[in-house]
């Protein structure tokens, strides 16, 4: 009676999941796992390391030698590049231990799944985001990101993760799972400029025709300015004092630290020429608002 009640499909399921503990079947699975078998493996995963390492230093070494605006195409084509390796020596491995006639290939897909949820459940999670990752593209190689606290240029795109070159030249590995639950954002995605937005703080009685005269002429007078893009200075009040935000194109994103630093010396310069006046913060008496026990 109960097995009246119960759903056809569920036993189509059980099927392969139960084979995959059958001993015959098992012994099938791996009749073709030879010493000759093991060698030749062991010679396709010499291979593929080989040209994973050979591909990944020929795209670094090709990369900055090409035109700079070339630069970040070349390293793009890197992940697809590790990706296709990495799904030929797969195909292989299965195709040489592995006899994939349609009983196998169920019995293998049910101890795979059984394997694979408990024990890499996570790393599968994040092999599986990069593979949508590289065809939603949030990040690519060179591009400037921030994933959570962390913010810098792409170096490596990894079968787990990504790496992150940071401004104090750390760098911080992110597994592609975290494109499940954590907003990206992304600065140039893909362009070789990102925009850099530097902040200025003034008094309230100060000259504002004359900061803007400073800020404009300190962005194009600089030898790191892509003049092809606009240049705009936002103004915004504050309760105790005027904020100037200048944003402006570097020609290249990876010199962004040396372009602000640029852009706040030759600003800085003029505005103690004319000696314009910087705000004063109101200092809040702690102690006057500690309560007396």
């Amino acid at each position: 009676m109960a097995s009246l009640l119960q759903p056809p499909g569920l036993s189509q399921l059980r099927g392969p999941v139960a084979q995959a503990g059958d001993p015959e079947t098992l012994q099938t699975l791996v009749d073709d796992f030879t010493a000759h078998n093991l060698f030749k493996a062991l010679v396709a995963i010499a291979i593929a390391w080989l040209l994973v390492w050979g591909i990944q230093h020929a795209t670094n070494w090709i990369s900055e030698r090409v035109p700079r605006r070339y630069r970040l195409l070349t390293k793009q084509s890197l992940p697809f590049l590790k990706g296709l390796i990495l799904l030929t020596v797969i195909a292989y491995l299965v195709n040489l231990f592995v006899n994939l006639s349609q009983q196998n290939l169920l019995a293998l897909t049910g101890t795979m799944a059984v394997a694979l949820g408990f024990a890499f459940k996570d790393y599968v999670t994040s092999v599986i985001a990069g593979t949508v990752a590289l065809f939603e593209a949030p990040y690519r190689v060179g591009d400037r990101v921030t994933i959570g606290d962390h913010y810098g240029e792409v170096v490596s795109y990894g079968l787990r993760g990504i790496r992150l070159q940071t401004f104090d030249d750390n760098t911080v590995t992110i597994p592609h799972s975290k494109t499940w639950t954590e907003a990206i954002s992304n600065a140039n995605s893909g362009h070789l400029e990102a925009q850099v937005a530097t902040d200025f703080y003034f008094d309230h009685h100060v000259d504002m025709e004359t900061v803007l005269q400073i800020l404009y002429e300190a962005a194009y007078s600089s030898r790191y300015t892509q003049l092809k893009l606009p240049v705009t200075v936002v103004v915004e009040e504050k309760p105790w004092g005027t904020h100037f935000r200048l944003k402006a194109y570097p020609m290249d994103a990876r010199d962004e630290p040396a372009y602000r630093t640029d852009l706040i010396r030759r600003a800085k310069q003029a505005f103690a020429q004319e000696k314009l006046p910087y705000p004063h913060l109101p200092v809040q008496d702690q102690l006057s608002q500690t309560p007396h026990v």
